[in-house]
């Protein structure tokens, strides 16, 4: 407690990183309040019952800042702009001449982020197009009596709303106090909390004693894991040879080289969500479809996806195998084995140049293996808390406590690295 409150003084005495942190602050708020701007003419009543029967649609709720239950102007949040990041990740493996942008530094990422802005609104646009087109499909009416014009004008406003918050997440990454997409994702899942004990709290009775007790400590295990697992790294050792240039003497010192265990942060997830999201979106398209073939496949796919075990399962299946993919992508052992070579670096016990690579290929994947167990165990939690307690509301949401904790650990990196520069200047 002595060393938060003296991180606080510490940092309300530097002027500059007061006013930084007071930004962002004031650019969090307008966030929040711009998602209590609602859509006119849309059932906020029948909106939130038609998201607590869908776990996905809870799901992309997270994602999307809390934004999207309450359809306000900025519903899409930043998950547009999410997507398009990943498209251009992946495209980087596939297309040789955007690999070599990535690799240009500053200025490459700057190219990269311009693209990927561009991207994000046409993204913007047509999941807005979904997103009302499936509320359309609602059992109870939601959207009232949106047609023609109305609907184009709800669409560029959803759009416009993301763009907003594109350019405040800018602002707020500019000012090196954590990651502004980041920030604005973990504002809306802390702006839910206070909704969430409400409805324990007005749910509650003696009956559900022992489920809250289970709950409160599953929390703890939780979060406790959470940071665990997001701090732990496994150090590969690595020595420098000793090199002669003239009369002096480089190297000879002896490093590691970090491998994270959740290297792949939420991305996974995010993966799982758009794949599992997809078949029974477009199945909604074809439940109205005149031929009675198509709607009963419509139906029967919208069924599958709507059950808890086989949504569990595949979820569980897909953060998986997208945690080792999303490594593959990000994480390259030939390419740090060619460098560490260059350096004249090495693993001692393992020669350099193609069996480091092997060795570290290895290594990885023994590692990876925690933590994509850990993250599809994160992912389906709330199913299995509401499996066994029956409550919904006393669901433990996992991907919610890993969001908030990676956000706050890298916030706090930032803010230290941010004090130690200007105590070093002084």
């Amino acid at each position: 407690m002595n060393r938060v409150l003296n991180t606080v003084i510490r940092i309300w005495r530097l002027p500059d990183l007061r006013k930084s942190l007071l930004f962002v602050l004031g650019m969090l708020f307008f966030f929040r309040l711009a998602a209590h701007i609602p859509i006119p003419g849309v059932d906020l009543q029948n909106l939130k019952a038609f998201f607590q029967g869908n776990a996905i649609l809870g799901l992309l709720n997270i994602f999307s800042g809390g934004t999207m239950e309450n359809f306000s102007v900025v519903a899409l949040g930043v998950a547009p702009y999410i997507t398009a990041s990943i498209i251009f990740q992946l495209l980087g493996m596939v297309i040789p001449k955007l690999e070599a942008i990535q690799k240009e530094g500053e200025a490459g990422q700057r190219r990269i982020n311009k693209w990927t802005r561009y991207a994000a609104v046409p993204l913007a646009a047509l999941q807005a197009f979904g997103l009302l087109t499936l509320l359309r499909q609602s059992p109870r009416p939601i959207l009232g009596t949106l047609m023609g014009s109305d609907y184009v004008f709800t669409i560029i406003t959803l759009t416009a709303g993301t763009m907003f918050l594109m350019w405040i997440g800018e602002l707020i990454s500019e000012k090196k106090i954590g990651n502004g997409i980041s920030l604005l994702i973990f504002a809306g899942i802390i702006a839910g909390l206070p909704t969430a004990i409400q409805q324990i709290a007005v749910t509650f009775d003696r009956t559900q004693l022992i489920n809250l007790i289970v709950y409160a400590g599953i929390a703890i295990i939780t979060i406790v894991g959470v940071v665990l697992i997001t701090q732990a790294q496994r150090n590969i050792p690595v020595s420098y040879a000793r090199r002669v240039r003239g009369m002096k003497m480089y190297g000879g010192v002896d490093t590691h080289l970090p491998l994270k265990v959740n290297m792949a942060g939420v991305i996974p997830i995010i993966f799982a969500i758009s794949l599992i999201l997809f078949p029974p979106m477009i199945a909604q398209f074809f439940v109205q479809a005149k031929s009675v073939l198509v709607v009963q496949i419509a139906q029967w796919v919208i069924s599958v996806f709507q059950n808890q075990l086989i949504y569990g399962i595949l979820y569980f299946l897909l953060v998986f195998i997208f945690t080792y993919f999303y490594t593959a992508v990000v994480f390259h052992p030939a390419q740090i084995a060619e460098n560490l070579q260059k350096q004249g670096g090495f693993i001692p016990g393992i020669r350099p140049g193609n069996p480091t690579a092997s060795y570290l290929q290895y290594v990885i994947s023994r590692v990876i293996l925690v933590g994509a167990l850990f993250l599809a165990s994160i992912a389906v939690l709330p199913l299995v808390m509401q499996g066994f307690t029956g409550s919904q509301a006393l669901a433990i949401g996992g991907t919610s406590v890993l969001i908030v904790v990676s956000v706050i650990i890298e916030t706090l990196a930032q803010i230290e690295a941010q004090l130690t520069m200007h105590e070093y200047e002084t």
